[in-house]
């Protein structure tokens, strides 16, 4: 076996946890592998026999590799990201049996947690990633954003209290998450308007995300309030047949997806009984590249 090929076998056995961080700092499947690949390219140039820690350059320099990427995708938006924004959901059957997909559909990485990481400056949301999520030293964080120790320290303890503020408080326990789940389908199912307002918290915020292709900014939406969200929900009726709950990123979700195509994905956070938030991907050139094979 040659250097190369030791070197690349070396590099698969941090893949896992290198495309973990890249998804959490870009909220992207599609440019979580990109990430990754530009860090294996990135370490085949380079002088690996000098590298005494292999996972700490490699989380470092995927860890650069995504804060360019964030940058570059900025300075090439001349608006703010829309409020409708959903990132790439991770789906997985309700019976998890991929030991190797449990760093990307554990707990800490929820829709809602990636809805306000989006809303954070590249440089926030690079120290809070690599220090709060996977306990990399502020001074290893420090020289990738240009910045002191001390300064890097603030830029995470300024990015978790937006994670805090914003972030619900989500159930943790998949069975009290089902029934909830199960509740809000069967009301949808059945037309059940006040059973539906029941299930949800008042304050009770329903983002849809339908991509440009299928009405653009008409078609995605915001909608606050549960008799509000209940309206929308009546709607779900007609994908009744198709409806399958699914784990969406560790939680309780909703695929909808007539003959195997998927046409919607639905999040929820469940919070002391009730649905606080509901994420929809209905974008069909982004669900079109999700990986369903799981499910099977």
């Amino acid at each position: 076996m040659d250097e190369r090929q030791l070197l690349a076998d070396r590099f698969e056995e941090h893949r896992g946890h290198l495309k973990a961080v890249a998804y959490r700092m870009l909220g992207s499947l599609a440019e979580a592998e990109d990430a990754v690949q530009e860090t294996w390219l990135k370490l085949s140039r380079s002088d690996a026999d000098g590298i005494q820690n292999l996972g700490g350059w490699l989380t470092t320099v995927v860890g650069r590799v995504c804060l360019d990427m964030l940058r570059s995708r900025t300075s090439r938006r001349e608006d703010p990201m829309d409020d409708t924004f959903v990132p790439d959901p991770v789906l997985r059957p309700l019976s998890v049996v991929d030991p190797e997909q449990e760093v990307l559909q554990a707990d800490s990485v929820g829709l809602a947690l990636l809805v306000v990481l989006e809303t954070l400056e590249p440089a926030e949301r690079l120290a809070f990633v690599l220090h709060d999520l996977f306990a990399v030293p502020f001074d290893d964080i420090a020289p990738i954003v240009e910045r002191s120790s001390a300064a890097t320290r603030q830029l995470a303890s300024r990015a978790r209290r937006r994670v805090r503020g914003a972030t619900p408080s989500a159930e943790p326990d998949l069975a009290v998450q089902r029934r909830v789940v199960e509740a809000f389908m069967a009301a949808a199912r059945a037309g059940d308007f006040e059973a539906l307002v029941a299930v949800l918290d008042p304050d009770v915020v329903l983002r849809a995300d339908s991509g440009a292709l299928i009405g653009g900014a008409a078609a995605s939406k915001v909608v606050r309030g549960a008799r509000t969200v209940a309206e929308q929900a009546l709607f779900f009726r007609q994908f009744a047949p198709a409806m399958r709950m699914v784990l969406v990123n560790g939680e309780i979700g909703i695929l909808n997806a007539p003959e195997g195509r998927p046409r919607a994905v639905m999040g929820v956070t469940v919070s002391e009984g009730r649905i606080v938030a509901v994420y929809i991907l209905a974008d069909p050139e982004r669900l079109a590249r999700l990986d369903l094979g799981a499910l099977d």
